[in-house]
């Protein structure tokens, strides 16, 4: 992983955390029941998880590959709580498992709601900058231009 290829991405990843941290615990706080600041905080921190991840990469590439991921995963995951909540209605095992089976579901959801559309705006924003940087910067010759 390129986060821990060296003590500078590593110190600016923790800040990063740190900062996910705190708009996480602010969103709490809000409540994001019903409650547009609340959610906007929890996209924040679900941005800025994703972001202490990501910030070393320096082309558009991988970027293009988490903004797919993240519409992949969205899908899956939807389809998933989907699932899992279905199976754990209507299971007719110990309540553990059922409570088990819904606790994934949760999961799931807020997977999806949270973090793939995150990761969707992450990988957009990432893969435009990095292609305006790459288009922008200029070409290496080979000096044998007259």
């Amino acid at each position: 992983m390129q986060v821990l290829s060296n003590p500078g991405n590593r110190k600016r990843a923790l800040f990063i955390l740190a900062v996910c941290a705190a708009l996480a615990a602010a969103s709490a706080i809000v409540g994001i029941s019903d409650n547009p600041p609340g959610i906007v905080l929890a996209f924040l921190s679900a941005g800025a998880f994703i972001v202490a991840f990501v910030h070393p990469w320096r082309t558009p590439r991988p970027f293009l590959l988490l903004l797919l991921a993240a519409a992949i995963g969205f899908v899956v995951l939807a389809a998933g709580h989907n699932f899992f909540e279905v199976v754990g209605d209507r299971i007719a095992g110990p309540p553990l498992l059922k409570g088990l089976l819904q606790g994934v579901g949760v999961i799931a959801f807020l997977l999806a709601i949270l973090v793939a559309p995150a990761a969707f705006v992450v990988g957009a924003v990432g893969a435009a900058m990095m292609a305006v940087r790459a288009h922008g910067r200029p070409r290496p010759t080979s000096g044998n231009e007259n």
